[in-house]
């Protein structure tokens, strides 16, 4: 569709900067968002029309194209608003009781660590935090560590299908099926998966798998989905309970009646997703595993940049490092690398340190506190806030 040069204009992203940070809030293509804008005045010209006799039909439709593209069945796929939000549907929903275990790891979202400490406190379940090593050297390191903390007690295990603080690959597909076997009940947060690395969610096999579109799929803010087995559906509720809990609708479940109503709203980002997948599917040549490679190649070049620069070794095995993203190096404190146009540099400490200073004082730090202390600053080695 563009060459390389190219792609910047297809965004409508301020051209003076370098838009690194994609995977907190994503971005979206000028054509996705013009579809959205079409959307958008057809609801506004008849809302009943659109919410109160189209909605399902075309809320059936987004689900088709994006159950296609992660591999599950549209009728086990409920569209949120964020990852976050349904992860929170998913515990929330679930009757936990005192001396129950909700495993996780130290590299866990910290939103979602908030989530299972509300639940743990109202219900009495106890949240157990399983300690990962960065660097890492091996999958196995993750699982050996993780089933070590497994329990009778254990009724769920929340894990991340990418990390966020330290952009991991877990080996969650492994662990879900060593999970099953002890009986632990596995939800995925898969916030950053999705357009990232491909996803298949009948081969995973997770219990619960919670993930965004407006990420690495360039979908429209607002746009996320939540998977459940279809075995236990039945007690899994929107964090809103509207019509959908007592009304009827022939050839739908419980399921997709709570999820698809939860009171008015504007679905526009939700109906937006077939547009993003079908675009960004055609933005270079060999499609969506192609675009894949390219991120991937591009992330792996980040990594020996910013390792050389560090003077640190890389933080993990290849296997692990997702197609769009590259875990940074523990000295990259005090270190600073050109970006291109205006805006660049990085720094991640109050003051300039030197790498093997910044590695001691990282690695004494929980893996979740790393992301906020790097950011990216006008100018380079400039001094960030305590």
């Amino acid at each position: 569709m563009a060459r390389s040069e190219g792609f910047a204009a297809l965004w409508p992203l301020e051209r003076d900067i370098a838009f690194l940070n994609h995977g907190s809030y994503g971005a979206c293509p000028r054509e996705v968002l013009d579809v959205q804008a079409a959307l958008r005045a057809e609801l506004e010209a008849e809302p009943v029309r659109f919410l109160g006799r189209e909605l399902d039909g075309r809320l059936d439709e987004a689900r088709e194209a994006l159950a296609a593209f992660v591999g599950g069945d549209a009728d086990d796929l409920a569209f949120v608003s964020n990852a976050t939000s349904g992860v929170n549907a998913v515990l929330r929903s679930l009757a936990f009781k005192e001396g129950d275990e909700l495993l996780t790891t130290d590299h866990v979202y910290g939103a979602c660590r908030n989530t299972l400490d509300f639940v743990a406190r109202r219900t009495g379940a106890r949240v157990e935090i399983v300690p990962i090593p960065f660097p890492v050297s091996s999958p196995d390191v993750i699982v050996e560590s993780v089933m070590a903390r497994v329990t009778p007690r254990t009724r769920l295990a929340l894990l991340d299908h990418i990390t966020s603080p330290t952009g991991l690959i877990l080996p969650v597909e492994r662990l879900i099926a060593e999970l099953s076997q002890r009986g632990v009940e596995t939800l995925i947060d898969g916030a950053h998966a999705p357009g990232m690395v491909p996803v298949d969610l009948r081969r995973l096999g997770a219990t619960y798998y919670s993930a965004n579109c407006h990420k690495w799929i360039c979908a429209p803010k607002g746009s996320a989905f939540l998977w459940v087995r279809r075995d236990r559906q039945a007690d899994i509720h929107p964090l809103t309970i509207s019509h959908g809990a007592t009304g009827e609708h022939p050839g739908r479940t419980r399921f997709r009646l709570e999820f698809d109503w939860t009171g008015t709203q504007d679905p526009t980002a939700w109906l937006s997703v077939p547009k993003a997948i079908d675009y960004m599917g055609k933005l270079v040549s060999g499609g969506w595993p192609a675009l894949m490679a390219r991120n991937r190649a591009l992330a792996l070049a980040a990594r020996e940049l910013l390792c050389a620069a560090a003077g640190t070794p890389p933080g993990c095995p290849e296997e692990m490092i997702p197609l769009s993203r590259a875990p940074a190096p523990l000295g990259i404190a005090g270190a600073a690398w050109p970006i291109p146009r205006h805006r660049k540099g990085l720094a991640a400490s109050p003051r300039p340190r030197t790498a093997s200073r910044s590695r001691a004082r990282l690695s004494s730090l929980p893996p979740s506190s790393w992301a906020s202390r790097i950011r990216v600053a006008r100018g380079a080695r400039r001094p960030g806030r305590g």
